[in-house]
């Protein structure tokens, strides 16, 4: 008996095919790309890539991804964009990580990287410690896009500076859901339009009908230099889930960002089921803050612990014929032209806007706004606060706004754009 099964474990070790790392530089890297099994790493060498990467049909496993990364990360390959192709072109992939890349657009009429219109899935795709740059022929020109279904994408700590959109997810028309996704520690800015825009979806894919989270955290979102006009875009806009069925029960949850300055447009728009808390929003040319129908109306939805300093309005809940649901509004600090309009508020600290607080360091601006303001007897019901705390990363505190320094730690020190 221990023969046999020595024999067959055998058996199996050699039907196995061991992953693998495999080296590979700009005149060689796609001869590589079709035999990447799940495991296998392909590390690139620095130089320049001027014939994009084609990733179609690959398919790692779950603790088993196929990882394309750079050999060294002090040393990234620069894939340089061609005309009428996609820099990084994704169709029917799983479990796949791309990791210390640069991708150079030149400002030609492409996409960085795309899941492809006619792919049926790209579900499990990782894309982390990337700079992403130069895409700006248009507004439509995006540093990272979506067209087919896409679900558990994790985008992380990444750099995307002068694209046309900086992440796009989802398709115009409400089909091609994106699906319980992790978008964190990322540097979106100077972009023509949306920093962030994850669109409505009318349906929810079947293999991924239950009930998901996409959360949006940690991420610094600046339309600083935009200019007013045709392309004009709020820094981050979040469409509904699916009506009624399979993800309708879905929500966002948007923490620990940083959102800075739009010269025409909010900070943030949402509708549908969001939780928006310990946040900083700063805006010294119009609003921050607008939760209000787009393609249906807001849901249920939770705005607290954030802080708040806009020249226009500061929280404006316009809720539309969503009288079945609740948007309620606690423990901000909101410093604004208009500080508080609509939804259900309470414990709010509210106060006129102050340019002079525009120069205050991110850090310690919600102590700035709070100083004039006598908050001895502020606290929030016992029950509020079970209720807050079962959302992920709040902690009660003593007194309103964001909890703690929120996307500002992720900076490295750099000035703030």
């Amino acid at each position: 008996m221990r023969r046999l099964a020595c024999a067959l474990l055998l058996c199996l070790m050699a039907g196995a095919v061991a992953a693998a790392d495999y080296y590979a530089g700009p005149e060689d890297y796609r001869d590589r790309l079709g035999r990447l099994n799940p495991g296998d790493r392909l590390l690139l060498e620095g130089g320049d890539y001027r014939l994009g990467l084609k990733l179609h049909n690959l398919s790692g496993k779950v603790g088993e991804p196929i990882v394309i990364e750079a050999a060294d990360p002090a040393v990234p390959p620069r894939f340089i964009a061609r005309p009428r192709a996609n820099t990084v072109s994704l169709l029917n992939v799983r479990h796949l990580v791309l990791r210390h890349l640069e991708l150079d657009g030149r400002n030609l009429a492409v996409d960085a990287i795309k899941a492809e219109g006619h792919s049926q899935y790209a579900d499990f795709v990782t894309l982390e410690h990337l700079y992403i740059h130069d895409h700006a022929a248009s507004q439509q020109n995006v540093g990272i896009s979506t067209k087919c279904p896409a679900f558990g994408w994790v985008v992380r700590a990444n750099r995307i500076d002068r694209v046309g959109t900086g992440l796009y997810f989802g398709d115009s028309d409400g089909s091609d859901a994106f699906v319980g996704g992790v978008i964190e520690s990322n540097r979106i800015t100077h972009t023509t339009g949306y920093n962030l825009q994850i669109k409505h979806q009318t349906s929810r894919p079947s293999p991924h009908p239950g009930r998901y989270d996409t959360v949006i955290r940690y991420n610094l979102f600046s339309k600083r230099d935009a200019l007013p006009g045709p392309g004009a875009r709020p820094n981050v806009l979040l469409g509904n889930v699916p009506l009624s069925g399979g993800g309708s029960q879905d929500r966002y949850l948007v923490y620990g960002n940083l959102f800075l300055h739009n010269p025409s447009e909010a900070l943030l728009q949402a509708e549908g089921r969001v939780a928006v808390y310990d946040n900083v929003f700063i805006n010294g040319h119009g609003d921050a803050i607008h939760v209000q129908p787009h393609n249906d109306v807001p849901r249920d939805m939770a705005l607290f612990s954030n802080t708040v300093l806009a020249s226009g309005a500061g929280i404006q809940v316009r809720s539309g014929s969503a009288a079945a649901y609740h948007q309620r509004v606690v423990a901000n600090a909101v410093a604004a032209g208009v500080p508080l309009t609509g939804g259900e508020a309470a414990y709010n600290v509210t106060m006129a806007y102050r340019p002079e607080w525009l120069d205050v360091p991110v850090p310690e601006l919600t102590a700035r706004l709070l100083a004039p303001v006598h908050l001895k007897s502020w606290h929030l019901p016992d029950r509020l606060v079970r209720e807050l705390t079962a959302y992920p990363d709040w902690r009660p505190a003593s007194a309103p706004g964001a909890r703690a320094v929120p996307a500002a730690q992720y900076m490295q020190g750099d000035a703030l754009p």
